[in-house]
């Protein structure tokens, strides 16, 4: 059998009756064996799909399937999953069974999804290259001694290598787009408030957004059409309705205003390659007719830090909870209530873990609040502001996804500073709370995946999405 590229194709198939369900599902569980050296599954639920292919082919059959019948999705592990294990890449969740499914999930479920195991990723989504994670880093199907972009680099792989059609991730700084530029497939991060943050393990709770990594746009509209919206769970949801996304891709786009960054192109750290391929798809828009003009972000060389003051910082609260006395890893040399504390999270918690709770635990702390995290909250406001001023003036933002191609297992582990440098170009949307979508962009002289990225207005996804497919058939 040979691979799938969208839903709709597998939906064609199986109405047809060229293949069965169990078969796609079989199709699946031998790759993933086949390429286990990627280390993109923690867990597989081989004997578990199999049985809902049965129960699914039974509704195809008679004609009372859902939506997603025919799907076969991976999770990131930070996602949960009823009477499933979740560890979000971490010792101190080793062995962790969840109570109760994330809202997401039970959205894919109620379609008739199937659901075919967990995904590896960097600690507490902290990272990006899915080097942090306790189960080890996730190699990048294009050259395994290069990273595959975090924290969703399990998730990215996945679909990069064909071991399932696609995944859900969660986007907290670029956590879906940077590792979908990195493996050549599309990483969609929706406007914050869009999708719902329940039964989501937490990193930075006013930046964590659950994220869609498909082979193609149609697949990532009609993934956020089913998981998108209100939830009583979530008060952080928007009670805006849901469009019919993947019935907006057929509309006209019409000429556009596209801004770029001038900034952005002038960054010492941008690869000469990205560059070219980004000016080319540039003028090639113009080409197309569309207005695509630089705009002034004097900003730039903010967004990293202010990201990181903010996200450590909520992480520092967040992470609180995993103390060794609740559920979790708990030292086995604890002596006494302040060591237990201690020890489990000395033990349980990783170094990137670690380093991101203390420097959070700094910026919050009397005589550093306001030099550092009411600053960075004042930074963030303004960067926010301006990106709404210019999506105000234009309908797109256009940037390169990552300023580099996907870098070597190893090479950035001595300077966590370059590593942060890596969100450059993707944290700006996550600051600003508007939707994101990272597009391949063809590969650089070594064959290594290059992306292209478009940010929207808020709530704006179904012209996001539909331009994304337009700009998709001329690049």
């Amino acid at each position: 059998m040979e691979a799938f590229s969208s839903i709709a194709k597998i939906q064609s198939a199986l109405q047809s009756n060229q293949i069965k369900l169990v078969e796609l599902v079989d199709f699946y569980l031998k790759r993933i064996k086949e390429h286990q050296n990627l280390n993109a599954f923690i867990e597989v639920f081989s004997e578990e799909a199999i049985r809902a292919a049965d129960v699914i082919q039974q509704k195809i059959t008679v004609g009372n399937a859902g939506r997603l019948a025919g799907l076969v999705i991976g999770i990131k592990d930070n996602i949960c999953y009823l009477d499933h294990k979740v560890s979000a890449g971490s010792k101190i969740l080793d062995n962790y069974t969840s109570p109760y499914s994330s809202t997401v999930v039970e959205r894919l479920l109620a379609e008739d999804a199937i659901i075919i195991g967990r995904l590896n990723c960097d600690e507490f989504a902290m990272g990006a290259s899915n080097e942090s994670s306790y189960y080890g880093p996730v190699k990048n199907h294009a050259d395994n001694t290069r990273v595959s972009g975090g924290s969703s680099g399990g998730s990215a792989v996945a679909v990069q290598a064909g071991l399932c059609l696609a995944t859900l991730g969660t986007d907290t700084g670029g956590s879906v787009r940077q590792p979908a530029a990195f493996c050549g497939v599309v990483g969609l991060k929706p406007t914050y408030g869009r999708i719902s943050r329940y039964g989501i393990i937490a990193y930075a709770s006013s930046f964590d957004q659950v994220g869609t990594i498909t082979n193609n746009i149609e697949d990532s509209a009609l993934l956020l059409e089913i998981i998108a919206g209100k939830d009583d769970y979530d008060s952080t949801v928007s009670s805006l309705p849901v469009q019919n996304y993947l019935k907006g891709l057929k509309a006209e786009t019409g000429k556009k205003r596209i801004a770029f960054l001038a900034e952005s192109l002038s960054s010492s750290g941008l690869d000469p390659e990205i560059k070219e391929a980004f000016l080319k798809s540039i003028k090639r828009l113009e080409e197309e007719g569309h207005v695509v003009e630089p705009v002034s972000f004097k900003y730039l060389d903010y967004v990293v830090p202010t990201y990181y003051i903010l996200t450590m910082a909520e992480a520092s609260s967040n992470l609180a909870r995993y103390d060794g006395i609740h559920y979790g890893h708990r030292s086995t040399l604890a002596t006494n209530l302040e060591n237990t504390y201690k020890k489990s999270r000395s033990e349980g918690f990783g170094v990137e873990v670690k380093r991101r709770i203390m420097l959070g635990t700094f910026v919050l702390s009397a005589g550093y609040y306001d030099a550092y995290y009411a600053k960075a909250q004042k930074v963030r406001s303004l960067i926010r502001s301006k990106t709404e001023e210019i999506l105000s003036d234009y309908d797109f933002i256009i940037l390169p996804t990552t300023p580099t191609p996907a870098f070597e297992v190893g090479v950035k582990n001595d300077d966590p500073v370059v590593k942060y440098l890596a969100d450059i170009f993707t944290v700006q949307a996550s600051l600003a709370g508007v939707p994101a979508i990272s597009l391949p962009m063809g590969n650089n002289s070594t064959g290594l995946p290059l992306g292209i990225q478009l940010l929207g207005k808020r709530f704006g996804e179904s012209e996001l999405l539909n331009f994304s497919q337009y700009f998709m058939e001329i690049i």
